[in-house]
């Protein structure tokens, strides 16, 4: 695997999702992510650190350019916890836990995030504005309601599966109320 196509394989999808869903400054992006079946492998069975720190700097770096904050979900051994900057858990008042991620507990993503961020902290939850899932790791539970699917211009990023979700305000009031455009699917 060449990781120059991988950095802009990663390049090209975090931004065409941004720009489908619509994120603005301040707002919270959450990234599932198995660098086992980007290599390849099966989820948890071939974690890859190199792939991983790629993948989450890559991220960092767009994001930060636009203002938007990255939460990277661990894996099931943690609970899905989240690893976060300091001053996003405080911001959002997020209770911060007791972990420092290590591969197999959390992931080669999380142990990537630890080491990237300024001031990172691991926390049990969050209601992210929309979010990145490469190799199925199962973001939902991390991304407001309500959930919109956001189709990514690549579907796989090395051989791991791509989906990515986005989130809209809940509609309501019923047929007397009246909707601002839908700014995901643009209608």
């Amino acid at each position: 695997m060449k990781l120059e196509r991988l950095e802009k394989d990663t390049r090209t999808i975090v931004s065409d999702v941004l720009e489908k869903s619509g994120l603005k400054k301040g707002q919270v992006f959450v990234l599932g992510l198995s660098s086992s079946e980007v290599v390849g492998g099966t989820i948890g069975k071939a974690s890859n650190q190199e792939v991983a720190t790629l993948i989450v700097s890559t991220l960092l770096e767009v994001l930060t350019e636009r203002g938007i904050a990255l939460a990277v979900q661990g894996c099931e051994h943690v609970n899905r916890a989240l690893v976060v900057e300091h001053s996003l858990a405080e911001r959002l008042g997020l209770e911060v836990v007791s972990l420092i991620p290590n591969l197999h507990a959390g992931g080669s993503a999380q142990v990537a995030a630890f080491s990237l961020m300024q001031d990172p902290v691991v926390v049990e939850e969050i209601k992210a504005d929309a979010g990145l899932d490469i190799g199925d790791t199962a973001i939902g539970m991390q991304v407001k309601r309500v959930q919109v699917p956001v189709r990514p211009v690549l579907r796989e990023l090395g051989s791991a599966h791509v989906t990515a979700l986005a989130s809209r305000p809940k509609l309501i009031g019923g047929s007397r109320a009246t909707y601002p455009k839908d700014s995901i699917r643009k209608q």
